[in-house]
């Protein structure tokens, strides 16, 4: 299974900048977002199963980054979107520090093997200091895209 990050991120799923300033109202605004660009089927059971999620343990990674996932047939297929903020979410990150680029990833529950991939794979990625200051400077969904393709292995 040949899976790279640059084909599951669509430009429609790129938000460029939050304005929600919490991790459940962030977590919402996303959501949303994909709802209304027809990526997720049942907003509501997307929020409830990123939330279960996000109790278990939290997604903040540190270096400034959050992966939100879950696995839920609220979704069509694995899904993956990202969003920046500039002011930075609490994610109960390891380092303490706030998230400024967030990666939601969602897989329907038959689909396990290709979600921890991308999982693995956007981690990975998320590792490499210059991407991320990469990521933080872009200005458009395109550039975002350039950079995770020029990146990945």
């Amino acid at each position: 299974m040949v899976l790279n990050i640059s084909e599951i991120l669509k430009p429609e799923a790129i938000m460029m900048e939050m304005k929600a300033r919490e991790k459940l109202a962030v977590i919402k605004e996303l959501v949303d977002y994909m709802v209304a660009n027809k990526f997720v089927k049942d907003g509501k059971e997307f929020v409830k199963a990123l939330c279960k999620r996000e109790n278990l343990e939290s997604t903040g990674i540190g270096d400034g980054i959050a992966i939100p996932h879950a696995r839920t047939n609220a979704v069509k297929g694995l899904i993956l979107a990202f969003a920046r903020s500039p002011k930075g979410v609490d994610f109960s990150a390891i380092d303490g520090k706030p998230s400024h680029l967030i990666f939601l990833i969602a897989s329907p529950d038959d689909k396990k093997s290709e979600y921890i991939v991308a999982l693995a794979k956007l981690s990975r990625l998320l590792r490499k200091h210059n991407v991320r200051e990469q990521l933080k400077r872009a200005d458009s969904p395109k550039e975002i895209l350039d950079i995770i393709k020029k990146n990945e292995e």
